[in-house]
């Protein structure tokens, strides 16, 4: 099978199964994605949804968590992971918004990843999800399904997989492309075990011709 034909294949499968895959993160604009995703940094999106609408009551935007006092922010954010720094980025991104951006969230992936907090992949996010801008974000998810169905060769890095992706991808694909991946990580194509008895892409999946069914073979013999 080609790459071109694999991507056709997953493409199609997506588009029947999950047609309308966007974000889990509960948000209204701009302000407040920039604000969950920042947040959701090694946390689950769930635990974010739970956290964030205290946050957008309290700073409802960017000139609010501008002026945010480091303390009170704190105490609204300590049930997720790295409360210490994602209060800093937060504040420190609210400052550069209002200080360099005249209180609008950029829209370019270079003057996003300029605001604390933010990496290549969150600006990815905005400008995707935001802007339905031609750019796919790569977390721990999308790199390890797009590497395991084969979408993406020898990828050593989130850049070298976020470059295939977007190369081999359809333009009008690539934001839905990211979510597909995401939630097909978070639900189907696991870490640790794989529920391979559940996924609908085992026909042209790399890791589940050359691990899975070699593992099951094996399992076969020792019986």
């Amino acid at each position: 099978m080609t790459k071109k034909e694999r991507y056709k294949f997953t493409i199609e499968y997506f588009l029947t199964h999950a047609p309308n895959a966007e974000t889990e993160l509960i948000y209204y604009g701009a302000y407040q994605l920039l604000v969950a995703v920042i947040l959701s940094a090694q946390c689950t999106d769930k635990r974010i949804n739970l956290t964030t609408p205290a946050i957008y009551e309290k700073y409802p935007d960017v000139y609010a968590l501008n002026k945010a006092d480091d303390g009170e922010l704190f105490q609204l954010i300590k049930s997720i992971s790295y409360p210490n720094n994602k209060t800093k980025h937060l504040i420190g991104m609210a400052k550069m918004v209002v200080e360099k951006f005249n209180g609008e969230i950029p829209m370019t992936v270079d003057e996003l990843t300029q605001l604390p907090g933010v990496g290549r992949k969150t600006a990815n996010v905005i400008t995707s999800v935001i802007d339905a801008q031609p750019n796919i974000a790569v977390d721990t998810h999308v790199f390890r399904v797009s590497a395991r169905i084969g979408l993406v060769s020898n990828s050593k890095t989130p850049l070298e997989t976020e470059k295939q992706l977007v190369k081999n991808t359809p333009e009008e694909f690539l934001a839905r492309m990211h979510h597909w991946l995401i939630l097909h990580g978070r639900y189907i194509c696991v870490a640790r075990k794989p529920k391979c008895d559940k996924c609908g892409l085992t026909s042209i999946c790399r890791y589940y011709h050359k691990v899975v069914l070699k593992e099951n073979l094996v399992e076969r013999i020792k019986e």
